[in-house]
């Protein structure tokens, strides 16, 4: 007797298309940015203060240190990337006409970059002596 194959419903036929998963991956890494940012915020805001008032020269001294030059760097790329991913999620979800859509999460996608650049391009800048 021959076995009979089971029904392949759509669901059964979709598996291994579109954005299962890609839910999963967004959400973690909203929640990994967004924990980097915790201790990277802190070292932004106390960077901040130690500056407020001081002259080129002494934010030039500051940011000659690698260390400081490079977390302010991490700060820049976790913020931009979760501000990149959170507006995402806001475009995805509350803009409904797909031409819209494409074009409102291609001008995140540049602005995020753009914004990005810019402000490692200012710290890398300053700390070579600019």
């Amino acid at each position: 007797m021959r076995m009979q194959t089971p029904m392949r419903t759509p669901l059964k036929q979709a598996r291994g298309l579109g954005t299962t998963s890609g839910g999963a991956v967004h959400f973690w890494r909203q929640r990994i940015t967004g924990l980097a940012n915790v201790p990277l915020t802190v070292f932004f805001l106390f960077s901040m203060v130690f500056l407020a008032g001081a002259d080129h020269a002494a934010v030039v001294s500051y940011f000659s240190h690698p260390i400081p030059a490079l977390l302010m760097m991490l700060f820049v790329i976790a913020s931009a990337w979760h501000m990149m991913l959170g507006f995402q999620v806001i475009i995805e979800d509350y803009i409904h006409h797909e031409g819209m859509k494409v074009l409102a999460l291609v001008g995140n996608i540049l602005f995020t970059a753009f914004f990005g650049l810019t402000c490692i391009f200012a710290i890398v800048k300053l700390s070579l002596g600019g």
